[in-house]
């Protein structure tokens, strides 16, 4: 069932860890696909320069400025969709963008709408890579690594568990960032994994998954009629990691992302590159 919308009217930096592990789900002509949230960001209006409220109300961002539970849906890059919930109380426009996620409903979907194969050539092509990742690499060939990511670690407060580190990028829990890496496996392990890990690992990926484009800017995700619904979901055990938000010009250091550490499907942390004028 939708949550409650008390639940999304406090602060916007409460709300979002809360979102970790509910469902989304969109039910289009051409079926259900739902995703398990394993990643969002906090965007704060006027308190935050990395917000699309910073500056004030627009036609674009006029769902931020409503009540909470509101899909606020943008274009971007000129080709992606993304999209947040509304957050806080009414009046004061602050959203949590949806990051990443886990398909739970409606596979074979999603993959088309991804463009790519249906579960039975998904498997063979697992099995292809399973082989690969046992036989190694072929001569000659160097193997690649995620640049600016450290081996497995031990976890300093001794919980026993392992993670990539990014050189300089720590969270709220201290424990750096993880980068989706799966507790106590190495990066190098992390190649064989289940083909559809990518699938919403991603704001852009997330909206294709699910059918969504800007004619869903506006619904209610929390109205039970609604095609498009935040439902309560399974939720995960132990505590979110937090961090700086990915790819951001302004406020960048911000440790407002929040994931669900070793989550596979959790996106690489990313920070802004800024373009270079000819």
């Amino acid at each position: 069932m939708p949550v409650p919308r008390a639940l999304l009217a406090d602060p916007v930096l409460e709300v979002a860890p809360r979102l970790l592990g509910m469902v989304l789900r969109s039910t289009t002509d051409e079926g259900t696909v739902a995703v398990r949230l394993t990643e969002v960001e906090a965007y704060d209006g006027p308190n935050d320069p990395g917000s699309h409220a910073y500056r004030g109300e627009t036609a674009r961002n006029a769902v931020m400025f409503g009540p909470p539970g509101f899909l606020y849906v943008y274009f971007t890059y000129g080709m992606h969709f993304c999209m947040n919930v509304s957050a806080g109380p009414d009046g004061q426009p602050s959203a949590v963008l949806f990051r990443a996620g886990e398909i739970v409903e409606g596979h074979d979907l999603a993959r088309k709408r991804r463009g790519q194969p249906d579960a039975a050539q998904a498997k063979v092509n697992q099995s292809a890579s399973d082989q690969a990742a046992l036989d190694g690499p072929s001569p000659g060939v160097a193997s690649r690594q995620t640049p600016g990511v450290r081996p497995a670690r031990p976890d300093l407060a001794g919980t026993g568990k392992t993670s990539a580190v990014l050189p300089g990028k720590r969270g709220l829990s201290g424990r750096g960032e993880p980068g989706g890496v799966l507790p106590g496996k190495p990066p190098s392990r992390q190649a064989k994994t289940d083909p559809d890990r990518d699938l919403a690992r991603g704001p852009a990926r997330m909206c294709a998954a699910l059918g969504i484009d800007r004619g869903a800017n506006g619904a209610d995700l929390l109205d039970p009629g609604s095609p498009i619904q935040l439902l309560e979901g399974p939720g995960f055990e132990g505590e979110p990691f937090s961090g700086p938000r990915v790819g951001l010009r302004q406020a960048a250091d911000r440790p407002w992302r929040f994931w669900i550490p070793g989550d596979p499907t959790v996106s690489p942390y990313r920070p802004h590159v800024p373009k270079r004028r000819s």
